[in-house]
Order: C-alpha cells, then sequence, then structure tokens
C-alpha cells in the first residue's frame, strides 16, 4: 500500500529532498550507472541520460557524468532527483473515476486499477490528481496556500497504481488538517479486500513486521530490523482450492507503509495473487493488476463531526477472476459424495 502514517505514503525512492541514496547491491555490480540510475529511481533511460548528463548523479560522492561508467558493489550512489510538480498539476476533464461522495469539505473516490493518484516519473499526466482538478477546481486553492505540495492538491492518502476502491480528499484546509491527523491516531479505518496465494492457516491474525528498503533490491520494500514499525491485520473470508489454493482476506491497516499489504502477505508466504514485484504475475488479470481492492473507507467527518464509513464492491475485472475458482467447501461436498 502506498499510504503512510504522516499522511502521504511515498511510492518512490527518494527522500523527503529529493534526494535518492542507495548502496549498491550484488545485483546491480557492473551495471551501467545510466541503466542502474533508470531501474531505481523508475525513469526512462533517456531521463537518466540526462540526470547523469547534469551532474545530478555521484557515486562515492564524486559526480559522475558518463553513462557507461560500470558500478562497484558496496559503492553508494546518491541520484538527485528534479522537483516534481513544482508547476502544479493541469486540470484534466477526460480523466475516469467514480466519485462516491462529495461535500464543501471532503470528497470520497472510487479509484480505477491502473490510474496513477498523482504525477511522479514516468506519470506527468493521466492521473488521479489532474481528474480531481477538473472535477474540483477549489483544490487548486489548497495549493496556492501553501496547505499541501503542488502536485497533490487534497490527496491524504494514497493507492498503488494496480490497486482500486477508495480514497478521501480534503477540499479545505481545516478538513485536509483533520483527516491527516486522523490517519496518524489510526482513527481513520482502511480496509481491503485480497486474494492471496495458498491457503491461509489461521481463520484472523495479525501481521506486526517494520517495514523498509530492500537491501538485495532497492527498488522495493521488505520486512527489516531497522524497519519502520508496521501491523496488519487479516481476517479470513474464503478459501479456494481450484485451479491452485487461494485465500479471499480481509485486510485492516493499523499503520501505513509503503507497500504494506503487499509486503507483510509475502513476507507469511501468502502474496497477493498478481503481484509481479511481490509474487508472481497473474495473466487473467492483466499487466499491473493485481487482487487487491480498498473497498471500505470510514472516518470522521471535519466540521460535522458525524462518523462517515462508505464501501465499494468489488470491481468486474477482480469479481469475474474470484468467481473462476472452486470454494474450499464445495470440493469438500463433492469429495464426500463420491
Amino acid at each position: 500500500m502506498s499510504d503512510s502514517s504522516d499522511g502521504i505514503g511515498n511510492e518512490g525512492m527518494s527522500d523527503g529532498d529529493g534526494t535518492l541514496v542507495v548502496e549498491v547491491p550484488p545485483l546491480l555490480a557492473g551495471v551501467r550507472v545510466d541503466r542502474a540510475v533508470a531501474m531505481l529511481a523508475n525513469v526512462s533511460r533517456a531521463a537518466a541520460t540526462a540526470l547523469v548528463d547534469s551532474g545530478g548523479v555521484r557515486v562515492d560522492g564524486a559526480v559522475v557524468t558518463v553513462g557507461r561508467h560500470a558500478l562497484r558493489e558496496g559503492a553508494t550512489l546518491t541520484i538527485t532527483l528534479p522537483e516534481e510538480g513544482d508547476a502544479g498539476v493541469e486540470a484534466e476533464a477526460g480523466v475516469e473515476f467514480a466519485v462516491v461522495y462529495a461535500d464543501d469539505d471532503v470528497a470520497v473516490v472510487n479509484k480505477p486499477a491502473g490510474l496513477v493518484v498523482h504525477p511522479g516519473a514516468g506519470h506527468q499526466e493521466g492521473t488521479l490528481v489532474g481528474g480531481l482538478l477538473s472535477r474540483f477546481p477549489d483544490l487548486a486553492e489548497l495549493v496556492a496556500s501553501g496547505v499541501c505540495p503542488p502536485d497533490r492538491p487534497g490527496i491524504v492518502h494514497r493507492l498503488d497504481k494496480g490497486t482500486s476502491g477508495l480514497l478521501a480528499v480534503a477540499r479545505t484546509e481545516s478538513a485536509y488538517s483533520a483527516l491527516v491527523a486522523q490517519l496518524a491516531d489510526r482513527s481513520m479505518q482502511r480496509q481491503y479486500l485480497a486474494l492471496v496465494e495458498g491457503s491461509v492457516v489461521d481463520d484472523r491474525g495479525e501481521i506486526d513486521a517494520p517495514i523498509g528498503r530492500s537491501t538485495r533490491t532497492p527498488t522495493k520494500m521488505a520486512v527489516a530490523a531497522g524497519g519502520r514499525a508496521a501491523r496488519t491485520g487479516f481476517t479470513v473470508l474464503e478459501r479456494r482450492l481450484l485451479p491452485r489454493p487461494t485465500t479471499l482476506v480481509e485486510l485492516s491497516l493499523q499503520s501505513g507503509r509503503t507497500h504494506q499489504i503487499r509486503v507483510h502477505m509475502a513476507a507469511i508466504g501468502h502474496p497477493v495473487v498478481g503481484d509481479a514485484r511481490y509474487g508472481a504475475p497473474e495473466r487473467a488479470l492483466g499487466h499491473g493488476r493485481f487482487f487487491l481492492h480498498a473497498f471500505r473507507l470510514g472516518f470522521t467527518h471535519p466540521t460535522s463531526g458525524e462518523r462517515m464509513e462508505f464501501s465499494a464492491a468489488l470491481p468486474p475485472d477482480l469479481e469475474e477472476f474470484l468467481g473462476g475458482l472452486v470454494d474450499a467447501e464445495d470440493v469438500s461436498v463433492e469429495g464426500e459424495g463420491r
């Protein structure tokens, strides 16, 4: 998941000031620096070459301006990324998403899979933020007043590109502060449905394991002793046996770290179905799509104080995929009848 306890999850590799620092792992030893920059910063080769040419890449503190420079294992690679969104995001009327609820203070939207929440490397246009600015032009005032970053007006939390489901959007400064506070104190309810590989043995449980950058593959997150505290609760809804064992689970975030659900489920041996980064792709779901849906969202309205709860049914692609699986109980009944 791309949510964080301080309000905004960070899906990229950069730290707060736009600088990415990585200790070169064995996997990248001998790799050209421009190729490594493209991989780690998630930018095109052309963008990576431009970063190198402009002096934005250093190895062990020394500026590298030749893209063919080969990296050494253990070296410190520093990439200074250009500031994203400084000029703001343009409103885009053609971005498709559903508005579940809206008033003068907040909005709740249902993000489809494949839609990036805000601009980033390789995704400058066609984002949810562009669509929100078209639907709610007043969001631009949050940027003008310095409440939100230029590329994230009203964005309180995020979902990965491959995840579908509900997102809360703040339309005023007071609403933004209130929703961010609810994320921090965990009073904002965020629940997900996921289909994971294998048969989860326990009917319910909690995964309490810190999450940080993977030391072996810096583009991934991992359970790490030095990571930030993270807890995910789960409840088994259904177990399916065919065509392979899978389990439908309901998950609740009790913290918010980058890719938290995906990392935690993979760590206990049950990666999310279709998650190519932490498990294996699923051709039937399509490229970049995995079975993860933010189906329930609850928060206290920042003005009225009313507790509000919203739900979103599984989208058709996930519903269809789930319908093609055979429930464990059905298999047991058939077996008993033989």
